[in-house]
């Protein structure tokens, strides 16, 4: 089992590094005036992560509105 968490983690490595090479084109995102220039791939994976830890935050959020309905 060991060797296949090894191989699923370097399948995912390649698709990642082929996904960066892919996507080296720049782009400029803006907000409130401030001006950013990346690629795209950085931004995308930006996106991903800010979306995690959003999501999580958000998950944690109703699950305390949950357990605290649940207790009154």
């Amino acid at each position: 089992m060991r060797y296949f968490y090894m191989l699923l983690i370097v399948a995912v490595t390649v698709v990642v590094l082929a996904f960066k090479f892919q996507n080296l084109t720049a782009v400029t995102v803006s907000l409130f005036g401030a001006s950013l220039t990346m690629s795209v791939s950085l931004l995308t994976i930006g996106v991903y992560i800010l979306g995690m830890l959003t999501g999580s935050a958000l998950l944690s959020l109703v699950r305390g509105w949950v357990k605290g309905a649940r207790g009154r």
